[in-house]
């Protein structure tokens, strides 16, 4: 089967049906060399709008959120404690602010090191996952979906009952 970019009408549903579709996903970056690696995405989670307490766009539409409340298909950048930008996918449609957080893919685990790994920052904040030349999902073949686990999300105590939700989609390949 031939690889190929995700179309736009795979990011505008909810986030809750793109995240464990994404899994298995080959999430490629284009280089500054020119090198070109494809990652498949091995660890997703799921935030989903304004009435979900651990989604930053819960906290209402600021000049850091604003493009979640654009259509899906956007990469959403965030720096945590200063020193990891966090990989984001928005999802779903114009008003319905929804995002999804890469966790990991085959070379890594953990959200820091995988932006570390890609040499992803701020620049990529609303790039287009259709139009960009460095940075885009393509479609691979199904995986076993008997070897995808569900859990709550990580370190968003913060977020009252909703850090119970099992909205974290991990899979194991081997």
């Amino acid at each position: 089967m031939d690889n190929k970019r995700l179309p736009i009408e795979f990011y505008k549903r909810d986030a809750l049906i793109v995240a464990p579709e994404l899994l298995g996903k080959l999430l490629v970056r284009k280089f500054p060399n020119g090198f070109v690696q494809h990652y498949a995405i091995t660890e997703v989670e799921a935030y989903c709008g304004v009435t979900d307490l651990a989604c930053h766009a819960s906290k209402g539409r600021t000049k850091r959120t604003e493009l979640m409340f654009y259509d899906g298909g956007l990469v959403y950048m965030y720096l945590i404690y200063g020193m990891y930008w966090m990989l984001n996918i928005v999802t779903s449609i114009e008003n319905d602010p929804q995002a999804i957080l890469v966790r990991g893919v085959d070379a890594v685990e953990g959200p820091g090191r995988v932006t570390k790994l890609l040499q992803l920052d701020k620049s990529f904040y609303g790039e287009s996952l259709i139009t960009s030349q460095r940075l885009w999902l393509e479609d691979a073949p199904p995986i076993d979906s008997a070897k995808i686990i569900t859990t709550p999300r990580i370190g968003i105590d913060y977020a009252g009952d909703w850090k119970h939700k099992p909205w974290r989609f991990v899979w194991n390949p081997k």
